[in-house]
């Protein structure tokens, strides 16, 4: 504790003999002061608040009608990059960065141990058809889907092959359905691997568009896979088509989200 003489610290009336306010001699304060420092600091809150709000509003229009850059971050992948915004970028030929992070994107998948048929790709199945003693099972993948192709069944690689002769931009869905099922010149452009099983040959075909015009393809003729393994990406969204030879009953539907390699389409 600290001890204060009398003589250091002494108190006084103030000469203003209404004023009720008692001062310490050497460490009294100005009352208009302190008050004009409390305006100053209100003054730059509300200043700084103006320019936050500025900025927002700013950035807002100067990115309308897509989501301003201040609230991307907590928008679902969809909203974050709207379809309308991702075809300007192909047409540009150049990606948001962050959005082409988000696209590279290759997770590990848990291949179901009772499962026989999985999804070669992620993407809603559009179509199921038995035609000419085949079964074919259309994948459709958006924008935002991962485009990492996987091997729907255990085999070996017996061929890759190039087909095709022009790609789709806009097309009526009838025509995009017709499209699934054509092959050699009259098809877009495609990649078919033949893949040789114990079902009999299973073919994986990746079909490219307007929006997709890149394919790349990991596997090599006689290379063995076991379900599930990685085959290829389509760049930017497209197609992926299996065909497998017989009838089939597949356990998923119509409409119905699947992901490559986890989803099962056939059980023990």
């Amino acid at each position: 504790m600290i001890a204060l003489n009398k003589n250091q610290v002494n108190f006084r009336r103030p000469q203003n003999v209404g004023s009720s306010k008692w001062s310490i001699s050497g460490m009294s304060t100005n009352p208009d002061t302190e008050k004009h420092r409390s305006s100053f600091r209100i003054l730059c809150v509300q200043a700084l608040i103006l320019f936050l709000c500025g900025t927002a509003i700013f950035l807002l229009a100067w990115n309308f009608p897509y989501p301003s850059p201040l609230i991307k971050p907590f928008l679902p992948p969809k909203l974050r990059w709207p379809t309308e915004e991702v075809m300007s970028w192909v047409e540009q030929g150049q990606f948001d960065r962050d959005f082409a992070r988000y696209f590279a994107r290759d997770p590990d998948r848990k291949i179901p141990e009772n499962a026989t048929l999985v999804s070669p790709a992620d993407g809603i199945i559009q179509n199921i058809r038995f035609m000419d003693g085949v079964t074919y099972l259309v994948v459709g993948l958006s924008f935002w889907d991962v485009h990492v192709v996987r091997s729907p069944v255990a085999g070996t690689i017996k061929s890759i092959d190039m087909e095709g002769s022009y790609v789709s931009k806009l097309t009526t869905q009838k025509r995009y359905m017709e499209e699934n099922f054509l092959r050699g010149k009259e098809a877009p452009v495609e990649v078919v691997l033949t893949l040789g099983t114990d079902r009999g040959d299973v073919r994986i075909r990746m079909i490219t568009s307007y929006w997709s015009s890149r394919l790349k393809v990991w596997v090599h003729p006689g290379e063995k896979l076991n379900i599930g393994d990685r085959v290829g990406r389509i760049v930017l969204g497209s197609t992926v088509v299996t065909e497998y030879p017989g009838k089939l009953l597949f356990n998923v539907k119509l409409g119905e989200h699947v992901n490559a390699g986890s989803s099962p389409l056939m059980i023990h």
